[in-house]
């Protein structure tokens, strides 16, 4: 007696599957599991799949966590996000879930954008700033290039901070910032060393969050 039950076929993938999986090469780039190359090879494999084993082929090296970090991302990601402060303080810190935008406007108060542990969303984020006198900060890791050149400064301040000496990674986040400031400013910097690295002048390296 023969089996005439056909095999089941496998689940076409989405587009939220493609960005889970890109977005977890992505990571594994800006931790140095990947170079530019293989991560470049690897996300137009991903953007091409159409099963999940396909896309399964291109982390199967990769650490667990990571793919638990990409499976937490939900399926449709912000298109926009605002933050608007007057004379408070807002930060986006810890473990959050990148937007493709930020519209932030700033009066006497801050802002700090923290990407040290940030899911990363897409390869680019605009930041549309407007910065009387109040300042907005955005601390990076390895990959994160950060672009002022779209933004008008009266009497205040842009600039990019960097460590001598900070080893090189992927681009695997473009930060274009654009927009104005009046006499505050927009820095983009790495983290700070804590007290006794500061003090032995030991150099900040950057642990990615297990």
């Amino acid at each position: 007696m023969t089996d005439d039950k056909a095999p089941v076929p496998e689940i076409r993938v989405s587009h939220a599957d493609r960005d889970r999986i890109a977005e977890q090469l992505r990571v594994a780039a800006g931790d140095g599991r990947l170079t530019m190359e293989e991560l470049d090879e690897r996300l137009e494999k991903a953007l091409n799949a159409r099963t999940g084993s396909e896309l399964a082929l291109l982390v199967n090296d990769l650490p667990a966590t990571g793919g638990a970090a990409a499976s937490a991302l939900p399926a449709q990601v912000k298109e926009l996000a605002q933050i608007e402060v007057s004379s408070g303080s807002a930060r986006r810190e810890g473990r959050w879930v990148v937007p493709r935008g930020l519209d932030v406007k700033v009066g006497s108060g801050s802002v700090r954008i923290d990407l040290t542990e940030a899911v990363f969303t897409g390869p680019v984020l605009q930041i549309q700033a407007q910065v009387r006198s109040g300042s907005l900060s955005i601390i990076t890791r390895p990959g994160v290039e950060v672009v002022l050149d779209d933004v008008s400064v009266n009497s205040g301040a842009a600039k990019v901070r960097r460590r001598k000496g900070d080893p090189s990674a992927p681009t695997v986040l473009r930060v274009e910032v654009s927009g104005s400031v009046r006499s505050g400013s927009i820095v983009a910097k790495p983290p700070a060393r804590g007290f006794v690295d500061w003090l032995l002048r030991r150099p900040y390296v950057y642990q990615p969050r297990s």
